[in-house]
């Protein structure tokens, strides 16, 4: 497995219950800001299951999947994700701040707010 992968995992591994990160934002951490995409495909093999991988969304809060939304829905909202009426999460609650200089540290959200406790 490539070390672009080995960084994905790493990342999304730190990503608080209850909090989210989109594919994009993730690439951006790793300095390789046009790669989302390929985010989402380290994300399609993702090989072990203490990576959290229902807490990778788009930008805009929506959920993928395909024929595994349901669950990844069902799981964040198990986590006390928020969603819009949309069906979307919102990121404007549910969204962790990263530091970009360490990755991952600085969390700018409430984990409580966002969990709606």
């Amino acid at each position: 497995m490539n070390q672009f992968y080995l960084d994905i995992y790493d990342i999304v591994k730190k990503i608080p219950q209850g909090q989210v990160i989109s594919y994009g934002r993730i690439a951006k951490l790793l300095g390789r800001p046009r790669s989302a995409r390929e985010v989402g495909r380290a994300m399609r093999i993702c090989p072990a299951d203490d990576i959290p991988w229902q807490r990778v969304v788009m930008a805009d809060g929506t959920i993928t999947g395909g024929m595994h939304a349901d669950m990844r829905k069902a799981l964040l909202e198990s986590e006390g994700v928020v969603f819009l009426p949309d069906g979307r999460v919102n990121m404007a609650i549910c969204e962790v701040r990263l530091n970009v200089h360490e990755r991952m540290c600085s969390y700018g959200n409430d984990t409580n707010a966002c969990r709606g406790r």
